[in-house]
């Protein structure tokens, strides 16, 4: 793929598609092309298939999702699955019918089931039952990936389907009810490092940059104490989830743009399966580290960055999800992609970043 290759970056604002499109910037790839939500909804067939009539695309990322964690997952159910369905159909349908060269998918490690044997080499895909809280988002990745699958071999295409871990980095979601595990964490504790040290300037830049159900930094002491408290942060103590037990495993963002490029620039359908297979299915690639922490370890190597104080308690009346997903990541090693960032490290580069996103919104406010 030569430099002048024009590409579509679906999703580029989000936290993976952002870090995609600046690696490919990085790399001399200037081509490229993007649209906010605002400017296209992925989710109308007619606003998608004028997009790709009027731009003609030669190569597509498909980063664009609607994701969330697992409350989000829970409560949600239909939104995830028919929204994703719908995306995954309109982009991946219309880069068929424009001819595009290759095409780039991201899904999701939760494709695989709960009780898959660790760590989940890509073929235990479709062997049991998937984790209930989000079955219909992994349903909708597995209608994702068998679709670039089915494409290839039915029409020769060139659709690779990535798989990555649990990721986190900068432009991550901090909702405190929507957002991934890792950084609800860091912005829980922050807020509660705050309080417990009586920083209410600071309490109030969080919240207002992030209001929390309708309140913000122009509410009162007593009114935003309520409110976090419903979301265990106080002076004291942060309670978070489920029992700290379940392992995870966390790639930094920017490192999963490294490994999506690098497939997109160096892998062919051909290389995800070996010659002569009879069957030709499960030719996704796991992206991760290959390494995992159990998220009790991640929250007090959270605690130890910040800096806080109080305590930390688990509810344990509340999910825990799958226990454990580690990715196998042969396949990935083998095809020449390893990670670099540890997550030590990567709290580090992530709290700094969220702390400086803080301090530059507060001064242009």
């Amino acid at each position: 793929m030569d430099k002048s290759t024009k590409i579509y970056v679906a999703g580029h604002h989000g936290l993976v598609g952002s870090a995609i499109w600046n690696n490919l910037m990085e790399r001399g790839y200037t081509n490229l092309v993007g649209r906010s939500h605002k400017e296209l909804d992925l989710l109308d067939p007619v606003a998608v298939k004028k997009f790709f009539d009027e731009e003609q695309p030669e190569a597509v990322v498909l980063a664009a999702a609607h994701v969330g964690g697992i409350m989000a997952n829970l409560q949600y159910r239909a939104d995830f699955i028919y929204q994703n369905l719908q995306i995954q159909q309109n982009v991946i349908g219309e880069s068929f019918r424009h001819g595009v060269k290759k095409l780039l998918f991201l899904g999701s490690t939760c494709i695989y089931p709960r009780e898959a044997p660790q760590p989940m080499k890509e073929e235990v895909l479709l062997t049991s039952p998937l984790e209930y809280t989000n079955e219909p988002y992994a349903i909708a990745k597995i209608a994702g990936l068998k679709m670039c699958e089915s494409f290839n071999l039915q029409y020769g295409t060139n659709y690779i389907a990535v798989m990555p871990t649990n990721l986190y980095g900068p432009n991550d979601n901090f909702h405190l009810e929507n957002s991934h595990v890792l950084p609800a964490m860091i912005r829980k504790i922050h807020l509660a490092k705050c309080l417990n040290e009586g920083d209410w300037e600071a309490v109030r830049k969080d919240i207002d940059l992030r209001p929390v159900e309708g309140v913000n930094g122009s509410n009162s002491e007593q009114e935003i104490l309520e409110k976090l408290a419903k979301f265990g942060i106080t002076p004291e103590a942060v309670t978070l989830w489920g029992t700290g037990k379940p392992l995870r495993e966390f790639l930094w963002s920017e490192e999963m743009a490294d490994a999506s490029v690098h497939v997109l620039l160096n892998v062919d359908f051909k290389d995800t399966y070996k010659e002569g297979d009879r069957e030709i299915r499960n030719c996704h690639i796991n992206v991760g580290t290959g390494k995992e922490l159990s998220i009790k370890e991640v929250a007090e190597k959270i605690m130890k960055e910040i800096d806080f104080k109080g305590e930390l308690r688990w509810d344990a009346s509340k999910p825990d999800g799958t226990l454990r997903k580690l990715t196998d990541v042969t396949k990935l090693h083998n095809l020449g992609w390893h990670h670099k960032i540890e997550i030590d490290e990567g709290i580090h580069r992530l709290y700094e970043w969220y702390l400086k996103g803080i301090c530059i919104n507060h001064q242009t406010a």
